[in-house]
């Protein structure tokens, strides 16, 4: 899904580079890519997250995963090919956020290495794309089971479910690993935090 189909197209150089947006803003534009099970925290941490750097008067953004299937990917499903071009998508977002110096909060699930690869390789390793490893065990999720997922897995009324009927690949060398099954929302997130002061990413 992620071909170029189109050979007429070009890319168009504005006068305003994202330096210079950076410079406006007063911070750079990063990505903090939470990626975990359901109910591990990821969407919690990352509005709390934004809140904390709202304060600080820095320009945020969050984009989560079932909002965003409400509108650009609503036509997706849950196959891995679906799940594939979810974060493809995601991570072209994501990419172009970066560029308008917008610091966003990707919370997805993101099962697969591959594809959270894809998304950091459009960072060019330039050290603004960080992972985060929202670790939680699934018998903690499933206890939490907010939106009644992990019951209707159970069930077989959800069919590929990530933790139960579908697989989930642990990140490898995450930025930042987050035990939210042992800390609690404010100290995951002082741990971000102070991981973005010792990266001099926000000041």
């Amino acid at each position: 899904m992620g071909t170029q189909k189109s050979s007429n197209v070009h890319w168009h150089q504005g006068q305003i580079a994202r330096a210079d947006r950076e410079k406006l803003n007063g911070h750079q534009g990063f990505t903090l890519w939470f990626t975990g099970l359901s109910a591990s925290g990821k969407s919690t941490m990352a509005v709390a997250l934004e809140q904390k750097l709202h304060e600080m008067n820095c320009r945020t953004y969050i984009l989560d995963g079932d909002n965003i299937r409400h509108g650009l990917n609503k036509d997706l499903g849950f196959s891995p090919r679906d799940r594939n071009e979810n974060i493809r998508r995601i991570g072209e977002v994501a990419h172009l956020l970066r560029d308008a110096g917008i610091i966003n909060m990707v919370a997805f699930i993101s099962p697969y290495r591959s594809d959270r690869q894809l998304a950091r390789d459009l960072s060019k390793n330039d050290g603004t794309f960080i992972e985060v490893y929202v670790d939680c065990p699934v018998d903690v999720c499933e206890a939490r089971d907010p939106k009644g997922m992990y019951k209707k897995a159970r069930d077989g009324v959800i069919k590929e479910f990530t933790g139960i009927s579908a697989p989930y690949e642990t990140p490898e060398n995450p930025e930042i690993h987050l035990l939210t099954g042992l800390y609690d929302v404010g100290e995951c997130v002082g741990q971000i935090l102070n991981y973005l002061h010792s990266q001099r990413l926000i000041r």
